[in-house]
């Protein structure tokens, strides 16, 4: 199954357009976890099974994990979702951005040590940097092109022939760049209408939205911003609001909580 399908499908079996980013820092991990030796993976394990059902993907974040020597803690968190939770994609969100040989292993470490399903790419450097990643056929890649950032208007919004690059980004995506058809887009909530301007170029293209919960962005301008003809179409990743919902021995029951009320409030715009 490509990526496209497994995410196609759990949008249809979760009822769900929420992704839920495993962004796991060790000070606030609850305390009865924090002695043990794969405290990082244990969190994420609890906060995975407690949000499964109200999710269509996980997105861990690799610096949370490669910064505290915590890489083999990863490998162990992905293997349990195929394992646990099969047909739930996994984003490895890694915003790699090189050429030739070096971004052919950063797709390596991707594909097949992390064994994740999608991971996010920076195209700065253009279409070479990112065919090596293509090259696993089944694999998502989901490409930069507005980030939710303040900042991210510094690049993303020059002049490209009367457009702004972001558009321009979005269109190599949907045509030329697209060469397995499992291209997806980052696109932030923080920017409803540039979602708006972004689905309109691309189609039925899937969408990572992050931005909604700790960052403030609209669940219903979002929603209305992003969704396809059928609802569905996106990714709405939420990460701090929903793992630290709760800080005692209780925190994946409150994370399950978190997850489902932002699965509902989503769907109450689709």
């Amino acid at each position: 199954m490509t990526f496209t399908e497994a995410l196609s499908a759990a949008w249809t079996r979760n009822n769900s357009l929420l992704c839920v980013g495993l962004d796991p820092e060790p000070s606030r991990i609850p305390a009865h976890l924090q002695a043990q030796p794969d405290a990082i993976f244990e969190f994420c394990r609890q906060i995975v099974d407690a949000t499964a059902p109200y999710a269509c993907a996980f997105k861990p974040q690799i610096a949370y994990f490669a910064a505290h020597r915590a890489e083999d803690q990863l490998e162990r968190l992905i293997a349990h979702i195929h394992a646990d939770h099969p047909g739930l994609p996994v984003i490895l969100d890694a915003k790699r951005g090189d050429i030739g040989s070096t971004a052919e292993q950063y797709a390596r470490e991707a594909f097949e040590r992390y064994r994740a399903d999608a991971v996010t790419v920076n195209p700065y450097m253009g279409f070479d940097s990112l065919e090596p990643y293509l090259a696993h056929a089944e694999k998502g890649v989901i490409v930069l092109c507005r980030t939710s950032n303040p900042g991210g208007s510094d690049l993303q919004f020059l002049d490209v022939d009367g457009k702004p690059l972001y558009q321009t980004v979005a269109r190599l995506a949907a045509g030329p760049w697209n060469t397995s058809g499992q291209i997806g887009l980052v696109v932030g909530a923080t920017f409803p209408a540039e979602i708006a301007a972004v689905r309109g170029i691309v189609g039925d293209m899937p969408l990572l939205i992050p931005g909604v919960g700790a960052q403030g962005g609209d669940v219903e301008a979002t929603v209305k911003a992003g969704r396809t003809a059928n609802g569905t179409g996106m990714m709405i990743n939420s990460s701090r609001a929903i793992i630290y919902a709760g800080r005692d021995e209780h925190f994946a029951a409150a994370a399950a909580t978190a997850a489902q009320k932002t699965r509902d409030s989503i769907n109450a715009y689709r």
